[in-house]
């Protein structure tokens, strides 16, 4: 009998430990909390760019998952700083990624203007599981990459989302027009790419093309 409950007390502390350590992966390192607490969460972070180099490098780089714990005061604390920044009057975005303040962290922001006054929304670990074979032709622009807008010809009309929320619901939904390119745009940053990278993509196909 003691040996049983030995080997309970023993598997338990195991799973415990490992539950630590998975919660540690999904959540924030320990240099994010220090920059996401480094002021109150009404102020904006600053917003990294592509003209720096080491910004450039880390807007390459893939985000991860991020565990979505409504009782995380530090995650509640970062989505309040990236709302302060795409809607700062130094910024004034439609979306912003987590990546672009420095976080690798799969976190956005979306304007929807498919939903009455245009509210923003976040949004945790969002994935695009289906892409229309329609195409929609959208000018876009970047807080990332500044004093430029260029016309992207491969964004599809609409997507079918699946994300988590903050109160750790997991939803999927379809999304069309320019919402949808807002979201795909987004979550491009989450995988370490930017629009840029769909204008290569273009001249190549008529490359191929010609």
């Amino acid at each position: 009998m003691k040996k049983n409950i030995l080997f309970i007390i023993i598997c338990l502390t195991i799973a415990s430990c490992s539950s630590t350590k998975n919660m540690k992966r999904h959540s924030f390192s320990s240099e994010e909390i220090k920059s996401i607490l480094n002021a109150d969460s009404l102020k904006p972070m600053r917003v990294y760019k592509i003209t720096n180099q080491a910004d450039s490098v880390l807007l390459r780089a893939k985000s991860s998952y991020i565990n979505p714990n409504p009782k995380d005061s530090v995650l509640k604390h970062f989505v309040n700083r990236l709302y302060a920044t795409v809607t700062d009057s130094m910024s004034l975005g439609v979306g912003i990624a987590a990546p672009q303040v420095g976080i690798l962290k799969n976190i956005i922001w979306v304007q929807r203007f498919d939903k009455e006054n245009f509210p923003f929304e976040v949004y945790l670990n969002p994935q695009i599981l289906e892409y229309s074979e329609k195409k929609q032709v959208f000018r876009e622009g970047c807080l990332s990459i500044p004093n430029r807008t260029d016309t992207v010809k491969t964004r599809a009309y609409a997507i079918k989302l699946a994300y988590d929320t903050m109160e750790a619901e997991h939803k999927t939904e379809t999304i069309e027009g320019f919402t949808s390119v807002i979201f795909q745009h987004e979550i491009d940053h989450l995988n370490g790419s930017l629009y840029l990278d769909h204008l290569e993509k273009e001249v190549a196909d008529s490359k191929i093309k010609d």
